[in-house]
């Protein structure tokens, strides 16, 4: 019976490491090594591998929904996958184009949005919050589990995002994309990226086309980056206020 009892959570945990959802993702990671180890070598097959891997990030989420195998650790490993995805290729172009700090600060704003993000949820999944900030941000006490349920958020821009998954995926799909073109139509090292977007206009590249029709998603989306970033700082600073007053 012991022995029983030692393995049954091993075997549970085990599962959740083999959840279809969680597989696709560890596919990803293996998909995202091969591509930027040939990312210099092979610039479309590192384009075809990368795309590959950003596509599975919406069928992961797709099957977790179908199989109900929703798991934080798929959660985590999805957002991991996708911030250090996105970080590379940022750090990669900043070395490409110059200006770099463009790119630099892109990965700044991308990070640290995020970081922000998870931890206001963080703070708001304790107990006894403070009904000023109760008020203000409620994901966790309202019963939600995803930032990007943002029903009650005053922000017609974020209502708009977040509220409209066809909209949110144009514009997250444009910004891979516009990152993704840049690197292919980039020639060598430190070219001027104002310089590089025009010359490929001015020729008349499919993938200028594709550059005009990402750009307006491209800013769509790090508008929200700001938004979420300076929402979730606000309430960092309110719990920090409200837990001073507290008796």
């Amino acid at each position: 019976m012991a022995n029983v009892k030692k393995t049954a959570p091993r075997l549970r945990k085990l599962s959740v490491y083999l959840y279809i959802p969680n597989i696709i993702g560890y596919v990803r990671v293996l998909l995202n090594c091969i591509a930027f180890y040939l990312c210099f070598s092979d610039k479309r097959v590192f384009s075809v591998l990368y795309f590959i891997s950003f596509v599975c990030d919406a069928i992961d989420g797709w099957c977790a929904r179908k199989f109900n195998q929703v798991s934080t650790f798929g959660a985590v490993l999805d957002m991991v996958t996708d911030r250090i995805s996105t970080a590379c290729l940022l750090v990669i172009l900043s070395q490409v184009y110059r200006p770099g700090l463009v790119f630099v600060s892109l990965l700044a704003l991308d990070i640290g949005s995020h970081w922000l993000q998870m931890y206001r949820k963080v703070l708001l999944s304790l107990g006894n919050m403070p009904t000023t900030l109760d008020l203000c941000c409620s994901t966790f006490l309202t019963g939600k589990t995803s930032h990007k349920d943002v029903k009650d958020s005053t922000n017609w821009l974020f209502k708009a995002y977040y509220g409209n998954r066809m909209f949110m995926g144009y514009c997250c799909v444009a910004c891979e994309v516009l990152y993704l073109i840049l690197f292919l139509i980039a020639g060598k090292q430190s070219e001027s990226l104002v310089d590089v977007v025009a010359s490929a206009v001015r020729q008349g590249s499919p993938l200028s086309f594709l550059v005009a029709l990402s750009l307006f998603g491209w800013a769509i989306k790090q508008t929200i980056n700001v938004i979420q970033m300076k929402t979730a700082a606000d309430v960092c600073v309110l719990y920090d206020i409200e837990k001073k007053q507290k008796p």
